[in-house]
């Protein structure tokens, strides 16, 4: 800079001695390394405790050890950890009377603005720009903080458009024409009398159309008789003997084929195994005939499934052929076929063994239970208990209902074989217990109590005399 102002003529010399010095303009910041932090003159003479510390050498004052922790929160702490009651925080209960409460409320609904629910406990809630409303607060202000039950002028009210006002009554003295007199009979302004109300043409087609879809879509997704479908869950049917899954297993230290009661037994203590599958709710099970190593469930959600008791105890097969929830499943003797009564008025005959759907019956009726004749030479009949207070007795080779007896007065809940199967006992909503010969639709033995209730379970004795 000092060659280049001794570089040019004398009036440059003289225009750049007249100028201001540039060095002596400029200004540096200063830095302070040493800034007022605004500490506490009193801090730097205090005795800091660790907060785990279980012993204090010193007396400490109490207005020191009550100071909080110099730096940020430890978030994982065990004394934040011990004041929260949700993940995120605390969370306190703020006590509101249900009746301020419901003012508020439908004050909000009907004028669009309601108090700042601080106020309601006592405080000063500011609500929007220190009003102490929220939503409309203009509204709040134009209406004077009035709530549904206060009442207000007429220019006020937020219906006064929506009321229809009356036309005049008119001159007593016209009769007809215009200004005719009306009395009490006017009606009101703009009123249309005769015009048809309700949806237009076009909003009953698209509703007729939607709704029609909608079947549709359901039936599409029903299960047409024909159609029945299973699953198998395993590995393979049959083992490397060829005997199938549904086989009695051999290599269990229980022996299933001994007669009932040879084997001491006992009273359940404790929960073994829990089987989870059906996605609703289980109406009833069934254990596999004589040997019970296989467990038969029927499940809300339109299926039945086959499980295992002692090896895995996982689900075997799932059976797939109804349209609504399965009110009851029942085996035959030998526990190859079974049947299942659903409340879509079928009851089918599934073969346990290939999950293939054999026959379905119908009356056109709810099955509420089904149960196949115990003897040997009658394993082709089966008895179901519908809903129109009837015992059907249907013929699985023909698949025609061979007899009934309807001589309950409500829906048939339970059947059940009694007396060397030569007869059944039926109960039903109707609050009665009556006994039936086979095949003969006349009641034997009825019985019927005022303090008596509905029966919707039935269990033989072992003795198998009575139930």
């Amino acid at each position: 800079m000092d060659l280049l102002a001794d570089y040019g003529s004398a009036d440059e010399d003289e225009t750049i001695e007249d100028a201001p010095d540039i060095k002596q303009s400029i200004k540096r910041p200063i830095v302070n390394l040493t800034p007022d932090v605004g500490e506490d003159p009193s801090a730097a003479n205090r005795i800091y405790i660790v907060p785990t510390a279980t012993e204090i050498p010193v007396n400490v004052p109490y207005a020191d050890m009550v100071q909080p922790i110099v730096g940020p929160e430890n978030p994982f702490s065990q004394r934040r950890l011990l004041q929260q009651n949700v993940l995120t925080g605390h969370v306190e209960e703020q006590a509101l009377n249900e009746y301020d409460f419901r003012i508020q409320q439908r004050t909000f609904t009907t004028y669009g603005y309601a108090r700042d629910p601080s106020n309601m406990s006592g405080n000063l809630g500011p609500g929007i720009a220190g009003t102490g409303y929220i939503g409309d607060v203009n509204k709040a202000v134009q209406l004077n903080g009035a709530t549904i039950h206060d009442s207000l002028p007429k220019s006020l009210r937020p219906n006064v458009d929506i009321q229809k006002k009356r036309k005049p009554k008119g001159d007593s003295s016209v009769l007809e024409g215009e200004g005719a007199y009306l009395g009490p009979w006017a009606g009101y302004k703009d009123e249309n009398i005769g015009v048809p109300v309700g949806p237009s043409e076009e909003e009953v087609a698209r509703a007729k159309a939607t709704s029609l879809a909608a079947v549709d879509a359901q039936k599409l997704k029903e299960i047409a008789v024909g159609g029945e479908t299973s699953i198998f869950h395993g590995k393979n049917e049959t083992d490397y003997q060829g005997r199938t899954y549904i086989s009695v297993p051999q290599d269990l230290d229980v022996n299933l084929f001994a007669e009932p009661g040879s084997q001491e037994c006992f009273l359940p203590k404790r929960c073994i195994h829990t089987w989870s599958g059906h996605t609703k709710g289980v109406s009833a099970i069934r254990f596999f005939p004589n040997s019970a190593h296989l467990l038969l469930s029927a499940g809300m959600d339109n299926k039945v499934k086959l499980w295992d008791v002692y090896h895995d105890r996982r689900c075997l097969r799932t059976f797939i052929g109804h349209n609504k929830a399965i009110r009851d499943v029942a085996f035959s003797n030998d526990g190859r076929r079974f049947l299942s009564a659903s409340y879509d008025k079928y009851v089918k005959l599934w073969d346990t063994e290939t999950g293939q759907c054999i026959k379905s019956f119908t009356t056109g009726k709810i099955p509420y239970c089904v149960k196949f004749n115990p003897e040997e030479d009658k394993q082709h009949v089966f008895l179901a208990g519908c809903s129109d207070k009837k015992v059907v007795q249907f013929d699985i080779n023909t698949g025609e209902i061979t007899q009934e007896y309807d001589q309950h007065l409500g829906a048939v809940n339970t059947i059940t074989f009694v007396d060397d199967n030569r007869r059944f006992v039926t109960t039903s909503d109707d609050k009665t217990l009556r006994a039936w010969e086979y095949d003969i639709p006349v009641v034997i033995k009825y019985i019927a109590e005022p303090d008596m209730h509905s029966m919707p379970a039935v269990a033989l004795h072992p003795n198998r005399m009575t139930c």
